[in-house]
């Protein structure tokens, strides 16, 4: 079979970066032990209220931390919690989330807060509320019938 020069050239480029990419991938994924995040924290999807800090959903003042405030939800069947929260203006918080049950979205409309909550792991989102206003959270991943009713507000005061 005779191949064009040209051809060969894109053939051994395109193998090349294949072979780069996936070498790279490996080292960082097998060497360095890179993980996606929802990896690092988990939680057992049955006693999530019972356990820190999701016994108390809500805003949670914090010391000592790079952030100022905790903002703590658990999603569950067709619902966040808490329903309605407070956040001052211009407070640095760490949204803190997971869910009971099954796969929930938490989508933060009019910021880049968009998470996946899924059964025994920890989602982690730190943000700054630079602008006064109420932000509903909605639901983007379907969880079932209800779907639609599964919404919270934070409202950003000054």
């Amino acid at each position: 079979m005779h191949m064009h020069k040209l051809e060969r050239i894109w053939l051994i480029f395109g193998t090349s970066c294949l072979v780069i990419f996936l070498t790279v991938i490996g080292v960082s994924a097998f060497y360095l032990g890179n993980k996606p995040p929802s990896c690092l924290t988990t939680v057992n999807p049955e006693t999530v209220g019972q356990e820190k800090p999701f016994n108390e959903p809500g805003l949670h003042k914090v010391d000592g931390k790079d952030w100022e405030y905790e903002l703590v939800f658990v999603a569950s069947t067709f619902s966040y919690s808490p329903a309605q929260v407070e956040v001052p203006l211009g407070a640095k918080v760490k949204v803190i989330a997971t869910t009971k049950d099954v796969i929930h979205g938490f989508e933060v409309a009019g910021t880049n807060i968009n998470m996946m909550l899924e059964p025994g792991y920890i989602s982690e989102y730190t943000t700054t509320f630079n602008k006064a206003g109420e932000y509903l959270i909605v639901c983007n991943e379907y969880c079932g019938a209800g779907h639609h009713l599964m919404y919270s507000k934070i409202e950003v005061v000054k």
